[in-house]
């Protein structure tokens, strides 16, 4: 598919692209047909247009807003003063806190460039970057992690990327990001509470090893068996072709030799997480509440795990209430100062991505397939795995 290795080479065009237009009252082509390629020529068609109209999406968004009402409504008296909480925030620290999280996305882009040049191509981090975050405002608005799937068919729209190998790298990523979460979150837990833990907290902390546990098990069977199983199963060769692309993604984007790397920029990232809620905290100037930096990272942590929750946008509703009820029971925050850090830190760290991932995808050329991502074809990371 890619030229010489080191040349550069030329997207290649698609006659229909997936795209928001209806949602954005912009008109255009709705579904994703992906450039034909071995074994990837027959993946079904996925229309975004479409799934913000479908009922269970609309129900995703509706329900979770009917719930936040109601337990707004429900204890109206005590969060009458969170508007005001919220006004009286320190912009000059807000702006801060915003300018942290937003320095993670850099460092997104570049993890997935290097992911994706480790599997044998190289795209620029401002590439990886654009795509990453109109997949971010994808997860913000539409249900079931579609953006995660969207990142891949934008790539691949825009490039001559194999479609299941990038497939890999984004689910390679997540894991990252899930033991970065579970290990990191451990930690600030242990110091955070060292003088005593909670007896709900010690329900986190269980399902906490069980995910690392878990996702340890996965990966070995993945790399070890995966091929084994799916050949004692009644697939078509094709379906062994795509599997073998993908596992590629998966295990040569994380060669031994590039782990530490892939660790530190991944820790890295989480850190803006949580410093984002930290400073969050600070610019409200609460003088009844002190997280700590480990506090506010375990709370961060729990709030970016409970995101992932694919029955609403950006776990819509499951990511508020879990973040108020740690404040409120872990660290016996008051509910109003709860419901105001929780907000405070919404606005930022989805609202935002919100508003400015539509204008990025109106200005943006790469939801058309014009974006003619500049490719080359790499020697790292299929070798060294």
């Amino acid at each position: 598919m890619a030229g010489e290795a080191g040349e550069p080479v030329a997207s290649q065009g698609m006659e229909a692209t997936p795209t928001l237009d209806d949602a954005l009252g912009r008109p255009g082509p709705l579904t994703l047909e992906p450039v034909p390629e071995i074994g990837e020529s027959d993946i079904a068609p996925v229309s975004l247009a479409h799934r913000l109209r479908q009922p269970r999406t609309i129900l995703s968004i509706v329900v979770p807003l009917a719930i936040i009402a109601f337990f707004l409504y429900l204890n109206r008296d005590r969060l009458a003063a969170v508007p005001e909480l919220i006004l009286h925030a320190n912009p000059a620290l807000v702006l801060l806190a915003f300018i942290v999280f937003y320095l993670g996305f850099p460092l997104r882009g570049y993890r997935w460039a290097r992911l994706l040049r480790q599997t044998g191509m190289g795209i620029g981090v401002k590439d990886s970057g654009e795509i990453l975050y109109l997949s971010w405002f994808v997860n913000c608005v539409v249900p079931a992690k579609l953006g995660d799937v969207y990142r891949a068919y934008l790539l691949k729209m825009n490039s001559p990327a194999s479609l299941s190998r990038t497939f890999g790298t984004v689910f390679i990523e997540r894991i990252l990001d899930l033991f970065a979460i579970a290990i990191l979150g451990l930690a600030a837990g242990f110091w955070s509470f060292r003088d005593g833990m909670p007896p709900a907290i010690r329900v986190v902390f269980v399902l906490g090893f069980t995910v690392v546990v878990v996702l340890a098990i996965g990966l070995f069977t993945l790399r070890n068996f995966g091929r084994r199983i799916l050949t004692r199963l009644p697939f078509p060769p094709r379906i062994l072709d795509l599997y073998d692309r993908f596992e590629e993604g998966v295990f040569g984007a994380v060669g031994l030799r590039h782990l530490p790397m892939l660790a530190f920029v991944t820790g890295l990232i989480w850190m803006t997480e949580a410093l984002r809620l930290y400073i969050v905290v600070l610019a409200l100037g609460f003088p009844d509440v002190y997280l700590g930096l480990s506090g506010a990272v375990f709370v961060a942590l729990i709030g970016s795990l409970l995101t992932a929750i694919p029955l609403s946008p950006a776990g819509l509703g499951f990511a508020q209430a879990g973040v108020i009820g740690v404040l409120t029971v872990a660290y016996k925050v008051p509910l109003a100062e709860a419901t105001a850090i929780t907000i405070l830190d919404w606005v930022i760290s989805v609202l935002s991505i919100i508003v400015f991932g539509a204008i990025l995808y109106v200005v943006s050329p790469m939801p058309r397939g014009e974006g003619r991502i500049k490719v080359t074809q790499t020697t790292e990371g299929l070798a060294s795995t």
